[in-house]
């Protein structure tokens, strides 16, 4: 069944991407993209197995980042971390896939892609205090082949307090970190962290 156990992701063609309007790096204005993916008829399921090899596809993949008093939280991916290719890499992004699991009754997309979010969320941590969520940006990179497959949408907890905790073993080393702390780690950080740090300005405002 290969490594990915038969898992379906959700993902859009990367052709759509470059209709609405290619770029590269952190993207602050989400808007007519997130209309046009979550779009029936715009976005589909495909085996991992094949999606992570085929950069025809864009992978839709929620990134999440959690704000507190001006810093952000910080952790190390763990060896059991689902990708590989990012262990042991710094990261401030907590987010995976949108599986057939997520589908909501109503089978819409955008249900979908909130209950994934969701999920993502409370698998990977404990967040015990109270925040409010935004989306402020997109992320795509096709510098590396981790890059060319996925398509980051960038989710900006601002917490009440500093209450999170792990919730597995992947997700090592919680601390929250001002942007100067993260700059000074930019080379640790993986492709997507170390380009949202960069634009901490804008997204934090």
């Amino acid at each position: 069944m290969g490594r990915y156990q038969g898992e379906q992701v959700l993902v859009v063609a990367r052709e759509l991407l470059d209709q609405v309007g290619s770029f590269q790096g952190f993207h602050g204005d989400p808007t007519a993209y997130l209309e046009a993916f979550l779009a029936q008829g715009n976005n589909y399921y495909l085996a991992r197995e094949d999606a992570e090899e085929d950069p025809s596809h864009k992978q839709i993949i929620p990134y999440a980042i959690f704000h507190h008093e001006g810093r952000l939280l910080h952790y190390v991916r763990g060896g059991s971390s689902g990708e590989k290719r990012l262990a042991a890499k710094g990261s401030i992004g907590i987010g995976g896939h949108i599986n057939t699991t997520d589908v909501s009754a109503s089978g819409l997309a955008h249900d979908a892609y909130l209950a994934g979010v969701a999920r993502e969320v409370e698998e990977e941590l404990k967040v015990s205090t109270s925040y409010q969520q935004q989306v402020v940006g997109l992320l795509n990179d096709d510098s590396n082949e981790v890059g060319q497959v996925h398509l980051g949408v960038v989710h900006l907890f601002d917490l009440e307090s500093d209450g999170v905790s792990s919730n597995e073993d992947a997700i090592t080393e919680l601390e929250f970190l001002s942007p100067g702390e993260l700059r000074e780690r930019a080379e640790r950080l993986e492709t997507w962290s170390s380009i949202l740090v960069e634009n901490l300005g804008e997204i934090l405002g």
